[in-house]
Protein backbone atom coordinates (compact mmCIF):
# COMPACT_ATOMS: atom_id res chain seq x y z
CA UNK A 1 0.00 0.00 0.00
CA UNK A 2 0.94 3.73 -0.03
CA UNK A 3 1.52 3.66 3.48
CA UNK A 4 3.95 0.97 3.51
CA UNK A 5 6.10 2.85 0.77
CA UNK A 6 6.24 5.97 2.57
CA UNK A 7 7.44 4.48 5.46
CA UNK A 8 9.80 2.34 3.89
CA UNK A 9 11.06 5.43 1.56
CA UNK A 10 11.17 7.42 4.81
CA UNK A 11 13.09 4.69 6.55
CA UNK A 12 15.38 4.02 3.69
CA UNK A 13 16.00 8.00 3.63
CA UNK A 14 16.70 8.14 7.72
CA UNK A 15 19.61 5.04 7.36
CA UNK A 16 21.03 6.52 4.52
CA UNK A 17 21.74 9.74 6.38
CA UNK A 18 23.09 8.10 9.04
CA UNK A 19 25.27 6.12 6.79
CA UNK A 20 26.24 9.71 5.58
CA UNK A 21 26.88 11.50 8.69
CA UNK A 22 28.99 8.52 10.28
CA UNK A 23 31.28 8.83 7.56
CA UNK A 24 31.67 12.73 7.97
CA UNK A 25 31.98 12.49 11.74
CA UNK A 26 34.66 9.90 11.50
CA UNK A 27 37.14 12.99 12.02
CA UNK A 28 35.32 14.35 14.96
CA UNK A 29 34.62 11.09 16.65
CA UNK A 30 30.39 10.88 16.89
CA UNK A 31 28.69 8.98 15.33
CA UNK A 32 25.27 10.10 13.27
CA UNK A 33 23.60 9.55 16.53
CA UNK A 34 25.03 12.35 18.22
CA UNK A 35 25.00 15.12 16.23
CA UNK A 36 21.39 15.90 17.37
CA UNK A 37 22.32 15.47 21.36
CA UNK A 38 25.25 18.31 20.84
CA UNK A 39 23.41 20.74 18.72
CA UNK A 40 20.65 20.91 21.50
CA UNK A 41 22.62 20.94 24.46
CA UNK A 42 24.82 23.62 22.61
CA UNK A 43 21.71 25.82 22.03
CA UNK A 44 20.63 24.75 25.57
CA UNK A 45 23.30 24.59 27.87
CA UNK A 46 22.24 23.53 30.78
CA UNK A 47 19.32 21.74 29.76
CA UNK A 48 18.49 18.41 31.82
CA UNK A 49 18.70 14.87 30.95
CA UNK A 50 14.86 14.83 30.87
CA UNK A 51 14.17 17.56 29.43
CA UNK A 52 16.93 16.87 26.37
CA UNK A 53 14.61 13.47 26.19
CA UNK A 54 11.98 15.19 25.31
CA UNK A 55 13.62 17.66 22.79
CA UNK A 56 14.92 15.22 20.74
CA UNK A 57 12.04 12.59 21.17
CA UNK A 58 14.53 10.12 22.73
CA UNK A 59 14.05 7.29 25.43
CA UNK A 60 15.97 8.82 28.92
CA UNK A 61 17.81 5.46 28.95
CA UNK A 62 19.03 5.69 25.31
CA UNK A 63 19.86 9.88 26.37
CA UNK A 64 21.74 8.63 29.52
CA UNK A 65 23.52 6.16 27.41
CA UNK A 66 24.94 8.82 24.50
CA UNK A 67 25.65 11.39 27.08
CA UNK A 68 27.77 8.66 28.73
CA UNK A 69 29.76 8.57 25.63
CA UNK A 70 29.93 12.25 25.18
CA UNK A 71 30.99 12.74 28.15
CA UNK A 72 33.47 9.98 27.95
CA UNK A 73 34.83 12.14 24.64
CA UNK A 74 35.08 15.50 26.11
CA UNK A 75 32.03 16.89 24.29
CA UNK A 76 29.55 17.86 27.02
CA UNK A 77 29.61 17.86 31.38
CA UNK A 78 27.10 17.10 33.62
CA UNK A 79 26.46 18.63 36.65
CA UNK A 80 24.34 17.57 39.30
CA UNK A 81 21.07 20.14 39.87
CA UNK A 82 21.66 22.51 42.80
CA UNK A 83 17.84 22.77 42.71
CA UNK A 84 17.19 18.90 42.26
CA UNK A 85 19.84 16.24 43.27
CA UNK A 86 18.46 13.73 41.34
CA UNK A 87 18.63 15.61 38.45
CA UNK A 88 22.14 16.03 35.90
CA UNK A 89 22.45 19.72 33.91
CA UNK A 90 24.62 19.17 30.63
CA UNK A 91 26.83 21.59 29.35
CA UNK A 92 28.45 22.04 26.12
CA UNK A 93 32.51 21.66 25.87
CA UNK A 94 34.22 24.10 23.79
CA UNK A 95 34.83 20.69 21.49
CA UNK A 96 31.09 20.53 21.11
CA UNK A 97 31.24 23.96 20.46
CA UNK A 98 33.75 23.26 17.89
CA UNK A 99 32.17 21.04 16.28
CA UNK A 100 29.07 22.28 16.22
CA UNK A 101 29.83 24.35 12.46
CA UNK A 102 30.88 20.95 11.09
CA UNK A 103 27.69 19.36 11.76
CA UNK A 104 25.88 22.45 10.59
CA UNK A 105 27.70 22.37 7.10
CA UNK A 106 27.19 18.26 7.36
CA UNK A 107 23.66 18.81 7.32
CA UNK A 108 24.02 21.51 4.78
CA UNK A 109 25.65 19.49 2.30
CA UNK A 110 23.30 16.26 3.04
CA UNK A 111 20.30 18.26 2.64
CA UNK A 112 21.82 19.35 -0.89
CA UNK A 113 22.72 16.84 -1.72
CA UNK A 114 19.47 14.78 -1.28
CA UNK A 115 16.99 17.77 -2.94
CA UNK A 116 19.59 17.79 -6.13
CA UNK A 117 16.96 17.80 -8.94
CA UNK A 118 13.98 19.02 -7.49
CA UNK A 119 13.64 22.90 -8.58
CA UNK A 120 13.67 25.90 -5.67
CA UNK A 121 9.83 25.49 -5.35
CA UNK A 122 9.81 21.78 -4.92
CA UNK A 123 11.85 22.26 -2.65
CA UNK A 124 10.17 24.51 -0.53
CA UNK A 125 7.15 22.04 -1.19
CA UNK A 126 9.02 18.54 0.99
CA UNK A 127 10.05 20.92 3.64
CA UNK A 128 6.79 21.95 4.13
CA UNK A 129 5.62 18.78 3.85
CA UNK A 130 7.81 17.31 5.88
CA UNK A 131 7.41 19.99 8.60
CA UNK A 132 3.66 19.04 8.89
CA UNK A 133 4.68 15.48 9.51
CA UNK A 134 6.47 16.25 11.73
CA UNK A 135 4.47 18.74 13.68
CA UNK A 136 1.64 15.29 13.38
CA UNK A 137 4.36 13.03 14.77
CA UNK A 138 5.19 15.14 17.60
CA UNK A 139 1.56 15.27 18.40
CA UNK A 140 0.71 12.10 18.38
CA UNK A 141 3.46 11.33 20.90
CA UNK A 142 2.25 14.33 23.46
CA UNK A 143 -1.20 12.71 22.94
CA UNK A 144 0.15 9.49 23.99
CA UNK A 145 2.35 10.30 27.04
CA UNK A 146 -0.93 12.58 27.91
CA UNK A 147 -2.91 9.60 28.08
CA UNK A 148 -0.63 7.31 29.99
CA UNK A 149 -1.36 6.76 33.84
Amino acid sequence: TAMILFMKALGEVWRCANLYRTAQYEKLGIGSYQDSYIINICKHPGVSQEQLSKLIYVPKSSVARQLGALEEKGFITRVIDADDRRSLLVYPTQKALDALPVIHSVHQQWNALILSGLSPQEQKDVQKYLKLLSDNAKRVIEEEEKALP
